[in-house]
């Protein structure tokens, strides 16, 4: 469906259109997929059988652990890959796909070829978690196609004018977030540069470009676009031409946002939008703000999300739990009920109050379960601590140059207590001492740690966190045995 269409159907017609998407993909072809054929008949559960949004919850869920591969399975993701063949395509395939096979005037060549452009892998994008072995999500030759779409779409969403000159700053890497951008901005039309980030085109001849080619719109991992800004504050450049920033990768909080906004109005981009965007690489493509405080606008004919508590059950409309993601339009790679490990504060389905679009939007605050392993402290008061709680704590925090965390064992001994190490870059001017007790007292007061707090000249901690040489910056360390 079009999606200027699409994008403003009454909230029903939109339910009405994902349940018979999701009727036919489950039908015709979920079948195809190794895991979820083998998955169904060990669960009892017909393919046919699912009907509607509301019948997915029949079926267990996916977790990381089924598709990240191992050192005994490294082939597991493959499993994932629509794979059909003869006498699936015999058995699942739609009657008007087998008409046009069978009594349609296709060439034996021809149905070859389309087969391929719907199923063959032609593209693969890897997960960046803390994993020895990154997982694999694969790309047909439509799902190509779509990926650009939806990066059309996210630019419409944003509201963006394809006259803007658009610097693409993510790392150059089989990543979803550089790839989707670079086909944003191909398939919208907009004059470009793929700089393949830091480690790639250099920071320096990034800053000349932004300001050289009076860029309007510029999109980067957060951590490393403040890096970036504050550079070309520091060297008192003009971005007065930027309209947008656009980042994705990881999570920018609040106190992040702040910062960078800071810096854009010392650049001369005063009136410059901040916008976020919401993905994950077994989810294929991206979602972004229309607005600052908007949340992430869903395409409802690629996928469909609910949002569970800790129990697995649904909750109500507009609730908070985990997000769980099932995809509806995708080929190659694809994954039904996965549990994506992202909470959320829920999902909102009136209208958007910004942009006046009524797709379904995910608010905002999105938190990401750790993925570094559970620790305890003496001085925790027997409470696990969450690790995502560092980033707007730190971030807010405004004395605060650059801060990383490191998770170790006290005196190096694997059977001794745990430590964390906290350390920071106070900004030019502000005393350590004085930052030191602030972050002292924010740490104990948000999230009830004591922890060794440790001052870095900025180039060193720089070097730490690999700003300019790694995909994500390094921020929190886990250095203890495993």
């Amino acid at each position: 469906m079009n999606w200027s269409n699409l994008s403003h159907l009454p909230q029903a017609e939109i339910r009405d259109f994902q349940n018979k998407k999701l009727a036919y993909f489950f039908r015709h072809e979920l079948p195809f997929s190794p895991y979820y054929r083998e998955f169904f008949k060990k669960n009892k559960i017909e393919f046919s059988n699912i009907r509607n949004v509301d019948d997915l919850q029949k079926i267990p869920f996916t977790y990381k652990h089924d598709i990240a591969p191992t050192e005994d399975d490294p082939a597991k993701p493959r499993q994932f890959i629509l794979q059909p063949d003869e006498h699936l395509i015999k058995k699942f395939a739609s009657k008007a796909t087998l008409a046009k096979i069978i009594w349609g005037k296709l060439t034996r060549q021809n149905i070859k070829r389309r087969l391929e452009y719907l199923y063959k892998p032609v593209h693969v994008h890897f997960t960046t978690g803390r994993t020895a072995l990154p997982t694999s999500f694969v790309y047909s030759g439509s799902d190509v196609e779509i990926l650009k779409q939806a990066g059309e779409r996210m630019l419409d969403v944003a509201g963006v004018s394809r006259d803007l000159v658009a610097i693409n700053v993510f790392p150059y890497a089989p990543h979803l977030a550089f790839w989707q951008t670079y086909n944003a901005f191909i398939k919208l039309g907009m004059t470009s540069i793929q700089t393949g980030g830091g480690k790639i085109m250099g920071t320096q001849k990034i800053i000349d470009a932004i300001e050289r080619l009076k860029a309007g719109l510029v999109a980067f991992i957060p951590g490393y676009g403040y890096h970036l800004l504050r550079e070309a504050v520091g060297q008192k450049r003009n971005f007065s031409n930027l309209k947008f920033v656009i980042s994705g990768g990881e999570r920018a909080s609040v106190g992040m946002k702040e910062k960078v906004t800071e810096l854009l109005r010392q650049l001369g981009a005063k009136d410059a939008q901040y916008l976020s965007t919401y993905a994950m690489t077994e989810g294929k493509t991206a979602w972004i703000q229309c607005h600052e405080k908007s949340g992430y606008h869903l395409y409802p004919d690629l996928e469909y999300f609910e949002v569970v508590d800790k129990e697995g059950n649904r909750v109500k409309d507009g609730e908070p739990g985990e997000l769980v993601y099932t995809s509806l339009g995708w080929h190659g790679s694809v994954v039904v009920r996965y549990r994506t490990g992202d909470m959320t504060e829920g999902i909102e389905y009136e209208p958007c109050p910004h942009c006046g679009k009524t797709v379904p939007r995910i608010k905002m605050d999105i938190q990401r379960n750790s993925e570094i392993k559970e620790f305890h402290l003496t001085k925790v008061k027997g409470e696990l601590v969450n690790l995502n709680h560092f980033y707007p704590a730190m971030s807010g925090i405004k004395e605060i140059e650059e801060w990383q965390v490191e998770i170790v064992k006290r005196n190096n001994d694997p059977f001794d207590i745990d430590e964390i190490n906290v350390y920071l870059a106070p900004k030019p001017g502000k005393s350590f001492a004085e930052l030191k007790a602030k972050v002292s007292r924010v740490l104990h007061n948000e999230i009830f740690i004591t922890a060794n707090i440790i001052e870095k000249k900025l180039p060193e901690l720089l070097q730490m966190l690999g700003v300019e040489t790694e995909l994500k910056e390094k921020r929190i360390i886990d250095k203890r045995p495993k």
